[in-house]
């Protein structure tokens, strides 16, 4: 199936486990990339890439798709930080799935905060690319505009639980007429599948004026839907049993994650990289705070007025250890902020079997210890031999 769908009241159904959309603030944690970045470093098909382009070809294919040329290297943004709109922000969300090699799309409710021609625009883009890279997506919206629904290949109706339509989208009005329900001429098809298996709103579309109007259940129009036409070849078809003969070895993953822990690893240190780069004044800031209280450390405990020859003059020692031991604690409080940021991206893609724990955690270990090794260095350098320490190498 090559298909993309949509369905109507969405009824409280569990999501699977691995189903990969979650829309609810993943942009707020990613701030600092631009939105080609979002889809480069999470695209496993590296074999795409060509020699000196900064992102795979299938990364550039799918920012097309989806519109987003004009803001490639624009930075995404946050609550504090302007950067593209939602909508981009939400078709940004929609590329990190499309460049892997997932190709089947769970989408749930999608156009929550877009306007009309926003959802036009993603659903557009979607069919785009399901269409040309033979993948299949399932859409949850409620009651969407006429231009909207006219994109869907196929529609799934459901209503209390019950699947009442399944199928393309052309003979879902001819499966009412055939219960006696016909939409109006002007109506908007999505109100009325909305409405149709409405007790309160049924009435006004019967048509069989010769027979008298009894209510239609839910579980009638699913019961009808099984014979008719379009339900009996659905069920003919998931009937058969699939020939494995006729299956690719390859069609189905047997691994864990897309690609090798060593690429996945690799990712996210080149991302947490370029976080840092993007941050640099931050450390900068911070070096250049550092070295401000060396210099006032130095001249407040200077060696020509540090004796050692009593005890209170040990507590002095102690007393600068203390402050300099303060000192780099409170230094390094900022990373907390800049780590809590990021939680929420760290989370989501790991429920999505985008990495382990371990690979997101490493390359913060590897890139932040030398800048705190560094910051320790410059203190020591600074203060060490002018406070009054013993110069042996061996303490």
């Amino acid at each position: 199936m090559n298909r993309s769908a949509t369905y109507h009241n969405l009824c409280n159904l569990p999501q699977p486990p691995q189903s990969w959309y979650q829309r609810q603030g993943y942009v707020k944690s990613m701030a600092d990339l631009i939105q080609k970045e979002l889809q480069t470093f999470w695209s496993p098909d590296e074999a795409s890439s060509l020699e000196g382009q900064e992102a795979s070809v299938v990364t550039e294919y799918v920012i097309k798709i989806l519109g987003l040329e004009v803001c490639a290297d624009t930075v995404v943004g946050d609550e504090m930080f302007r950067g593209i709109s939602g909508g981009q922000k939400k078709r940004v969300t929609t590329g990190e799935m499309m460049v892997g090699p997932s190709r089947v799309l769970l989408m749930d409710e999608i156009s929550t905060g877009l306007d009309s021609s926003t959802t036009f625009q993603i659903v557009n883009s979607i069919k785009q690319s399901i269409h040309i890279l033979e993948g299949t997506s399932v859409i949850s919206l409620l009651q969407p505009a006429p231009e909207t629904y006219d994109l869907f290949d196929d529609v799934i109706l459901l209503a209390d639980g019950q699947v009442v339509y399944q199928g393309p989208r052309e003979n879902v009005l001819e499966f009412f007429e055939y219960m006696g329900f016909k939409c109006p001429e002007r109506k908007v098809v999505a109100d009325f599948l909305q409405e149709v298996t409405s007790k309160k709103d049924q009435e006004q579309y019967w048509i069989r004026k010769n027979e008298a109007y009894s209510f239609v259940t839910v579980q009638e129009f699913s019961e009808a839907f099984r014979l008719f036409h379009v339900g009996r070849k659905l069920g003919d078809e998931l009937g058969a049993a699939f020939d494995k003969t006729k299956s690719h070895p390859a069609a189905l993953t047997t691994k864990k994650y897309g690609v090798s822990k060593k690429e996945l690893l690799k990712a996210c240190i080149s991302r947490e990289y370029l976080l840092m780069k993007r941050n640099s004044f931050v450390y900068i800031f911070k070096m250049t705070q550092l070295t401000f209280f060396a210099t006032t450390t130095m001249t407040l405990f200077l060696r020509t007025e540090m004796p050692k020859k009593t005890i209170v003059d040990g507590i002095v020692f102690m007393g600068s250890m203390f402050f300099t031991i303060l000192t780099i604690t409170f230094n390094g409080f900022s990373e907390l902020g800049l780590s809590i940021i990021k939680l929420p991206v760290f989370y989501k893609q790991r429920d999505l079997l985008f990495y382990p724990a371990w690979v997101y955690s490493l390359p913060t270990w590897f890139l932040k210890i030398p800048v705190t090794i560094l910051e320790v260095a410059t203190w020591v350098i600074l203060t060490y031999y002018v406070i009054g320490f013993d110069p042996d190498a061996g303490r």
